[in-house]
């Protein structure tokens, strides 16, 4: 922070004699009486340019349209950055992971999570939508299809239409079993009690009994009476297609960035599965 100093300003004294050509009511040598000589009438001082000069009006419009198009450059450049390696918008279309995430809810995925950090049961994720799940891709328009492609892959649009989200409940090799005499699911032998799941759902209406297969995760749907997940889609598999490999992660959702009323970050339910161990 500058502080301001008061600086006295010295001027001739009263008493002191004034110096010759001093005086600035004086006529000058060539006799006028503003104290200027006659070749300075006009004259603009070296390398001073006139107030009313400007530049010609085309070059003013050359020179703000390369402006904007370098800013615009630059902010789809940075928002390409954070979309691949740091964060991605996406939107929720449905029912399946309520009440923790709502229909029309903008959420951040983080990029480090598989990436750079492990996964963990609890964790919400966001998944490309599995082969084995055999669901039916939407088919717009090209024009559409190109537009919305190319805003989603430089971050302006949240991501969405082939995503899946869902909470993860088993780790590669683990037993995950429904349910208990009380409905609740085990996780290598152990009940897990789920807080999260949406009131009036129970942990599963769908009796089921597999081993996850190696890289590979097995995941549900907050909104367990309305989630088509991995539960859905196993079949008599024992857990090969209903799980969903790792390499098709995106990210672990960490908050919601919309609406206003919802924005937060999302709690850590670790202490869910803290009691399960390794499996066997």
């Amino acid at each position: 922070m500058s502080q301001d100093r008061d600086e006295a300003t010295a001027g001739p004294s009263s008493a002191e004699p004034a110096r010759d050509g001093a005086d600035a009511t004086g006529p000058g040598p060539s006799g006028d009486s503003s104290g200027r000589s006659s070749g300075d009438d006009g004259a603009l001082p070296p390398g001073a340019i006139p107030e009313d000069s400007q530049p010609p009006r085309s070059k003013s419009r050359w020179a703000f349209a390369r402006e904007l198009t370098v800013i615009v450059v630059i902010a789809l450049v940075l928002s390409f950055l954070v979309k691949t390696f740091l964060a991605q918008p996406f939107y929720i279309p449905s029912a399946s992971m309520e009440s923790t995430l709502d229909i029309g809810d903008r959420i951040i995925v983080s990029k480090f999570t598989p990436q750079h950090s492990p996964l963990h049961r609890g964790d919400i994720i966001v998944f490309e939508d599995p082969k084995s799940w055999g669901s039916q891709p939407s088919h717009p328009s090209a024009l559409k299809r190109v537009v919305k492609d190319s805003l989603v892959f430089v971050g302006i649009l949240p991501g969405g239409g082939d995503h899946v989200v869902k909470r993860i409940i088993g780790m590669p090799g683990d037993h995950v079993k429904c349910c208990t005499k009380g409905g609740k699911l085990t996780v290598n032998g152990v009940p897990i009690t789920e807080p999260y799941i949406n009131k009036g759902s129970v942990p599963s209406t769908m009796p089921f009994n597999i081993t996850v297969p190696k890289d590979k995760v097995w995941v549900m749907g907050d909104n367990r009476n309305d989630s088509a997940d991995s539960r859905l889609h196993d079949g008599t598999s024992n857990g090969k297609l209903g799980s969903v490999p790792m390499a098709d992660v995106t990210g672990q959702v960490v908050a919601i960035a919309w609406p206003i009323s919802r924005i937060h970050a999302l709690k850590d339910y670790s202490n869910v599965f803290a009691k399960v161990p390794d499996p066997k």
